[in-house]
């Protein structure tokens, strides 16, 4: 429900110890395998992205420590109705040019995410109507009631209109098409930290925002994020002292890490799952060498390049144990999951498959494409490697087409894929992020199966997700979210196999709390 009294700040930290003792301005020197995508806070729901974004730019709604709501750039929020929520917005707020921050701002950012091509509906999806009252207070006009609408606004970056319009950015980058424009090339929020410069590839500036409302709880004063594709030269950065920090250390380096009395790691589950999408939509699958059909249709055939994965295998030995064989499409910390949901749907069993792919009428397999980023998620070339050795065993004869993320992603977005490696993570910390985004019938116009790289389209799955975003009944709710996840699940639409650990390396004068979505909190950082 919406909480209807006002929130008190300070407390982050209740249940996470943030209190990190005094220290000198610092610089946090940051490395990562994979940049940014872009600078627009509407063009792109990726991960990377989101984690730099969130310093510049802010919502109405934050999340604390652990993960529960608390104020933002609002104040307090009043639900009139079950389809109408009042926001008190803060007061004094300056955008990082100086420019006051008012209730204008706000409509104009919720309704630049909603409209195409913003790649960020998912944060605004219930959203009908926004409307201003006064300079500090708006109305948000629901399509319907929505359980989890602080959660979702969240992700909902506010931007100053008139710096938009200055710019010629009312409308949000149209990162599938490579579109340019001001706004992802620039930034003007009113976050922590001020975005100096981001050179694609090479390196990007945070400047710590000295009129910022709130008070940071650590001592950083700039960050540096330096993408270093390459797990070696990422290690020995970290190693030589060239950088303080890697968000993605190489699970192959983790033992040499831990002996090193100069580092240390802090290791925790994500709330990710890595999984392989499947072209579900196209007639004929292009390469195929199935003239006229597409194999990928067929749910025996999805079924057996399911059994085809040996995921104890992946676990053990591509992963080094780092990971939680998945059986599910949302991860266990996200509300929807259950224990029995997370056991795989078939055995691993290569005859079994091979007797799928002849009962579907493909004795002697076919040709697929596989689609991978090599430089975003923990292992995922090397996955991947392993997933086409396993497929090619069973007669589909496996082909591996890896590229950095920023090119894959396009492929995804634009639908040019017949399988592919992805991972997904649940902002909302709710399965119905998960269900609206990758598994609805992909609309276009909407959130709605935003991320359905394969198309597939289930009407009954449409109705049961049509269901929760409108149901307030908790148990009516949780009820219909398993029985979605288990018609994916029984589908075999996706091929879920891991849910993501994911360690964070640093030097040991550096303190920061290991965050679940995978975003560190400069903020909450202190460097001693």
């Amino acid at each position: 429900m919406i909480q209807r009294k006002t929130l008190k700040l300070g407390m982050v930290g209740a249940a996470v110890c943030l209190c990190l003792g005094s220290a000198g301005a610092a610089t946090l020197r940051w490395a990562g395998a994979n940049d940014i995508l872009t600078v627009d806070p509407h063009a792109q729901n990726h991960q990377t992205t989101h984690a730099f974004l969130q310093q510049v730019y802010e919502s109405l709604v934050r999340y604390d420590a652990t993960y529960q709501i608390e104020p933002a750039l609002a104040t307090q929020w009043t639900q009139v109705s079950p389809t109408q929520v009042r926001f008190s917005l803060r007061k004094g707020v300056k955008f990082h040019d100086g420019a006051p921050f008012t209730a204008d701002d706000v409509v104009f950012s919720l309704t630049r995410a909603m409209t195409p091509p913003s790649n960020m509906t998912s944060a605004v999806q219930s959203l009908k109507e926004v409307k201003k009252v006064d300079d500090f207070t708006v109305d948000l006009i629901l399509k319907g009631p929505n359980p989890i609408l602080l959660r979702e606004l969240t992700e909902a970056r506010i931007m100053n209109k008139a710096w938009a319009e200055k710019h010629n950015a009312t409308k949000s980058q149209d990162y599938a098409a490579k579109e340019e424009n001001y706004a992802s090339r620039n930034a003007n929020g009113t976050g922590p930290f001020v975005m100096e410069s981001w050179q694609p590839d090479v390196k990007v500036t945070l400047k710590k925002n000295t009129n910022w409302w709130d008070k940071p709880r650590g001592n950083i004063d700039e960050v540096v994020f330096t993408p270093i594709k390459s797990a070696a030269t990422r290690s020995a950065a970290l190693i030589s002292g060239q950088v303080d920090f890697v968000v993605d250390p190489p699970p192959q380096d983790l033992a040499r890490m831990k002996a090193n009395a100069d580092l240390k790691l802090v290791e925790g589950a994500e709330n990710r799952t890595i999984y392989l999408g499947l072209d579900q939509f196209r007639d004929e699958l292009p390469g195929a060498g199935t003239p006229g059909k597409n194999p990928l249709k067929d749910q025996r055939v999805r079924q057996a390049l399911y059994q085809a994965i040996d995921s104890a295998g992946l676990h053990s030995r591509t992963m080094r144990n780092l990971s939680v064989p998945a059986g599910t499409m949302v991860a266990p910390m996200v509300h929807g999951w259950s224990k029995a949901l997370d056991e795989r749907a078939a055995k691993y069993d290569v005859e079994a498959a091979k007797k799928l792919l002849a009962d579907a009428g493909y004795p002697q397999g076919f040709a697929l494409k596989l689609d991978c980023p090599n430089d975003r998620y923990v292992n995922d070339e090397a996955i991947c490697q392993a997933v086409t050795a396993m497929w090619t065993r069973i007669g589909v004869k496996t082909t591996l087409q890896a590229a950095p993320m920023a090119q894959f992603v396009t492929r995804v977005m634009n639908n040019d894929v017949s399988a592919y490696l992805f991972g997904w993570g649940v902002a909302t910390f709710d399965a119905l992020y998960s269900l609206e985004a990758l598994m609805a019938t992909k609309d276009g116009k909407t959130s709605a199966g935003n991320y359905n790289g394969g198309r597939f389209s289930d009407a009954t799955l449409d109705g049961m997700i049509g269901q929760i975003k409108v149901e307030m009944d908790a148990a009516k709710r949780d009820a219909l979210l398993a029985q979605a996840l288990q018609r994916v699940k029984d589908g075999y639409y996706y091929i879920p196999l891991h849910h993501q650990i994911r360690p964070w390396a640093m030097r040991k004068n550096v303190e920061t709390p290991h965050r679940a979505d995978d975003r560190p909190m400069p903020t909450w950082t202190t460097i001693k």
